[in-house]
């Protein structure tokens, strides 16, 4: 039989995840794809608590101040636009009073960086090796925020441009967190303002640097292949949304199945499968919210949740709780 296709088939990893375990996801939104999913399978997870952040060195940028605990004032602002916002964060945190801007910053930071230190795992993904830089003051920022561009000067890194931070930031991170265990991963969205070569070149120097990471740092670090699973695997524009650029549901799905073989185990799985099968009768469509079979039906679900409760008090379900109540709505 003919084979039409290279299937990307990552070996299981000895680094194993499971809902005891704290995650922090970071970079770009492949990051949020995936750290969105544990999250929905109730996995303790933090996910981007600067927003989406797309190169290299803002991303070790904002690592930093979680580990210092940085406290954002009105001078780390910029008004624009009519709207205060950070320049190491999204523009999600944007906001057009400056003390809502500062109290979601540092919210999500006081909460984050908690997590940091008590997490067991780290997912970072870089998207870009582009970064932009303010031509006024030189700093790096992780969002442009519709600032003209004449105000930035943009830099393409080398491998050891990433490599040489990074390795005396991991070595300080490993210092706080011993615990610690990184996967990297290559977001594979890409970046076609850059063309096809200039796309590619970007990846490359993303994909070189995390191989020294890695090589550098055995057992503590790993790369996770969800690149070339989208471009060598599937490698059809079937998997994209309209753009042809992003990944569509579908790959995404894939791409987590694959993530699934490589991080848990059997229990896991198994645990997977019991909470998923309440992710699918919470969105069962109910027609009559009045009826007799509407509260047997919570009744049931609820009873389930408070089996599973029981059998995994590490996972919290309180939402899950609430939702299948048995009072009528």
């Amino acid at each position: 039989m003919f084979t039409f296709r290279t299937e990307v088939n990552p070996d299981p990893s000895a680094f194993r995840i499971n809902h005891e375990t704290k995650i922090l996801f970071t970079g770009s939104c492949f990051a949020t794809a995936i750290g969105s999913y544990l999250k929905s399978i109730l996995f303790q997870v933090r996910i981007n608590p600067f927003g989406v952040v797309y190169n290299p060195l803002s991303v070790l940028n904002t690592l930093g101040i979680l580990i210092d605990e940085k406290k954002y004032v009105k001078e780390d602002l910029v008004f624009f636009n009519d709207l205060w916002f950070s320049w190491d964060h999204h523009s999600s945190f944007s906001h057009p009073d400056c003390n809502e801007c500062l109290k979601l910053i540092n919210k999500e930071i006081a909460i984050s960086s908690k997590h940091l230190k008590e997490s067991r795992f780290l997912f970072i993904t870089f998207g870009t090796a582009w970064i932009y830089k303010l031509r006024e003051t030189g700093k790096i920022v992780s969002n442009c925020h519709k600032v003209p561009a004449s105000e930035f000067d943009r830099i393409r890194l080398e491998p050891d441009d990433i490599t040489i931070v990074w390795k005396n930031f991991l070595e300080e991170l490993f210092a706080i967190n011993t615990d610690l265990r990184i996967v990297f991963t290559i977001s594979p969205v890409r970046h076609w303002k850059d063309g096809a070569h200039g796309n590619q070149l970007s990846k490359s120097v993303l994909l070189l640097a995390i191989d020294k990471l890695v090589n550098l740092f055995p057992g503590k670090t790993e790369y996770f292949p969800a690149y070339e699973i989208l471009l060598d695997d599937l490698r059809d524009y079937r998997f994209f949304t309209d753009d042809l650029l992003h990944p569509n549901s579908q790959a995404i799905e894939y791409i987590q199945e694959k993530f699934n073989h490589t991080y848990f185990d059997s229990n896991t799985m198994n645990i997977n499968r019991d909470i998923l099968k309440l992710l699918k009768a919470r969105s069962h469509r109910i027609y009559n919210k009045t009826s007799k079979a509407y509260d047997r039906f919570k009744a049931e679900q609820l009873q389930i949740i408070n089996h599973l409760s029981v059998l995994y008090p590490y996972i919290n379900f309180d939402e899950m709780k609430e939702f299948f109540t048995l009072s009528r709505t």
